[in-house]
């Protein structure tokens, strides 16, 4: 019955007698129900598609968004969607818009309000906004292309335009005028990002208390799309949503230093996770301690560090930075460790190779005369097992540190997709997005993708994908979702067994009412009251889902190495290469460990060449002891620490600037070791020579 009234009331709403709306290019015509008018629109608005009768209003689609014009084509009503509308439907018994966004189609449902004054619209189904600015700029572009002579035409055909209003409002000489403009703009419903580009051009033109409730209601519809603080945003992200961040850094190079507060404010609840928190937060509470208020800004900086608890190694925000950073500066120290060890081992063997190769034809030539013999009387033969060994496990090793580097870069990579870090999950464009992820099968994406179906409201189908996952995240989420269908018992039977699984479970504590600390529960507290606690994935599980550990990349290279040389992941092509090389001479120096030593008599087994480098090398000339191969590591991971001096290299995220003092100290501390050592090595050497010479003479 309800079904056959509403598609009685469509029918009769779309077939007004008398009705003729028509889209000429951009010139919009309508006779019939609510008067003749027409109307021309601007280019600023953006593709147009309908139009289409309900009533007495004119449903037309512009941009991202439809309106419903009513008398004289002034705007009544407006849905702002997630895409540009690339038409509108009445078939059946309901309205539905279609979009499309970077090759995405999605469809919405839209309820008409004729009782509203004037008419209104809205969206059934949740629009989750994606993170690009063409749609959540739209109206504060649409706004700024008015001509300054057709302002106040513009603003009074779409009254629902607040950048409209506000520009009116600073044009106007009456102060009351313009506080009564300002107070409009605040009347309406916009989406988040449009909010947040309102306050801060509120606060701009002098309105700081407007700005404030502009921030409020920011967050409320943020919260109603289901964005939450305990997802991370990206400085991508945060830049289309009005860039708050940007914003604060512009107040405090301003010295206005409590507007910064208040927007820091709005940032720690919303969005405490964004790229590149960690770095305002301590700018912030700098300029806090400047000014004496040095328990605001210890309070700020204990808020920063409770972040860090889910995130890779515990190292907070940009912890992902100082993984990679730290990998760098381990691949570069075992670099120029194993660079030192091979150039001073070719150089030991170099005026012996000459000799033994001579017959085979010359050290070059022999290689196609005598291939197998030549072999044998490559450089590292000459070397002792021991530093065979040695020069292997510095390749192995520089092998892992190499990928340490590419698995960062492809976790951060991954971590930063608009998948990951537009502050929530679901939604078409989302789900599309989410394909291009290569997501490893396991409990960790299997939670993501059942997250996107429960905020989209698919119950059902986010209780099929959790399937058998008995960890605790899931026992929650399948909680809430028994609480949402009124089974209070299962509901507090799975929020106990998730609490009891993982104890420090923010959101099942939340959720059986024992009120944790954190801002998670406080902003679920304010802007869902009585809404139950969904369970979100912190770094590391994100970090599982989309790359895995370090073995996963490095198996992912040695079964198709030549992807290491394509870009489009995350990764380089150079530290690519880098791989690659490293992986073919870690293998040939493993095939040396099997090659017999070619005898080096001990005339010949320290030639000048050599010693030079032994003496500038620490430990390349030492390798024969384990204590040399030490010396040697140390030798190149203060050197590597010490390469940003030169500007060559900058490893931003490990403090090093402060340690210069102490790493040169340490740089000398190796020769002084190295040059003792050396000369015990010669005495040693001196010895051998003089017993080998006796020998000979007997």
């Amino acid at each position: 019955m309800r079904a056959l009234l509403a598609g009685l009331t469509l029918t009769a709403l779309l077939g007004t007698a008398g009705a003729t709306t028509t889209l000429e290019g951009r010139v919009l015509r309508h006779e019939g129900a609510g008067g003749t008018w027409q109307r021309t629109l601007p280019d600023a608005l953006g593709p147009l598609s309908g139009p289409l009768e309900v009533g007495n209003l004119v449903l037309l689609g512009a941009g991202p968004a439809v309106y419903a014009l009513g008398a004289g084509g002034v705007v009544t009503g407006r849905a702002d969607l997630p895409g540009i509308v690339s038409s509108l439907d009445a078939g059946g018994d309901v309205v539905t818009a279609s979009t499309l966004l970077g090759g995405v189609t999605e469809r919405f449902t839209l309820n008409v309000n004729l009782n509203a004054q004037g008419g209104g619209l809205s969206v059934q189904e949740r629009v989750a906004l994606p993170p690009d600015p063409v749609v959540t700029g739209w109206l504060a572009s649409v706004a700024d292309q008015v001509p300054p002579a057709t302002l106040a035409d513009a603003a009074r055909l779409d009254p629902l335009n607040p950048f409209l209003t506000l520009r009116l409002a600073q044009a106007q000489a009456d102060p009351y005028e313009a506080l009564s403009l300002v107070r409009r703009t605040l009347g309406g419903t916009l989406p988040f990002p449009a909010w947040v580009q309102l306050a801060a051009r509120l606060d701009g033109a002098g309105f700081p208390s407007a700005a404030d409730l502009a921030l409020t209601q920011a967050q409320a519809d943020a919260s109603a799309r289901g964005v939450d603080p305990e997802i991370a945003v990206s400085r991508a992200a945060l830049g289309a949503f009005g860039n708050p961040s940007g914003y604060v850094g512009a107040l405090l190079a301003q010295g206005r230093v409590d507007r910064a507060g208040v927007w820091m404010t709005y940032l720690r609840q919303l969005h405490p996770r964004f790229e590149g928190g960690g770095a305002l937060y301590e700018r912030y509470a700098r300029t806090l301690d400047a000014q004496g208020r040095e328990g605001e800004a210890a309070e700020w900086r204990q808020f920063a560090r409770s972040l860090q608890p889910g995130t890779l190694y515990n190292l907070g925000l940009e912890g992902l930075g100082a993984v990679r950073d730290a990998a760098r500066l381990a691949s570069l120290a075992l670099g120029l460790s194993l660079l030192a060890a091979l150039l001073t081992l070719a150089v030991r063997a170099f005026p012996a190779q000459a000799d033994d190769t001579r017959d085979l034809g010359g050290r070059y030539r022999s290689w196609l005369r005598r291939p197998l013999a030549r072999a044998r009387r490559v450089f590292v033969a000459y070397a002792s097992p021991s530093e065979r060994l040695t020069v292997t496990l510095l390749a192995l090793a520089l092998l892992g540190t190499l990928g340490g580097v590419q698995w960062a870069n492809l976790s951060g990579a991954a971590l930063r997709s608009p998948v990951l870090s537009s502050g929530t999950y679901g939604g078409g464009w989302w789900n599309a997005q989410l394909e291009t992820l290569t997501l490893r099968p396991g409990p960790d994406a299997a939670l993501l993708t059942a997250l996107g179906a429960q905020l989209d409201g698919e119950d059902t189908r986010a209780r099929d994908l959790y399937g058998a996952l008995g960890d605790a995240c899931v026992r929650n989420n399948l909680g809430v979702i028994a609480r949402t269908r009124g089974d209070e018992p299962q509901a507090r039977d799975l929020f106990r067994s998730a609490l009891a699984a993982q104890p420090d479970l923010m959101a099942a504590a939340f959720n059986l009412g024992l009120k944790p600390a954190s801002p998670e529960a406080a902003f679920q507290q304010r802007l869902r009251p009585g809404q139950p606690r969904l369970c979100y994935p912190d770094q590391r599980r994100l970090t599982r889902a989309v790359t895995g550990d370090l073995s996963v990349t490095l198996r992912a290279g040695l079964r198709a190495p030549l992807a290491l040389l394509d870009p489009s992941a995350g990764g380089s092509a150079r530290l690519g290469l880098a791989l690659l090389g490293v992986s073919g001479l870690g293998a040939l120096l493993l095939l040396s460990l099997l090659l017999p030593r070619t005898p080096l008599p001990a005339a010949r087994s320290r030639p000048a060449g050599f010693r030079v480098l032994g003496l500038l090398l620490p430990g390349a000339a030492l390798l024969d002891s384990p204590w040399g191969g030490v010396l040697l590591g140390a030798w190149g991971a203060v050197v590597a620490a010490l390469l940003p001096l030169s500007g060559l290299v900058v490893f931003a995220n490990l403090p090093l600037v402060g340690a210069q003092a102490a790493l040169l100290g340490a740089l000398g501390g190796t020769y002084a070791l190295n040059t003792l050592a050396f000369v015990l090595a010669e005495i040693r050497h001196a010895r051998s020579a003089g017993r080998e010479r006796r020998a000979e003479g007997n």
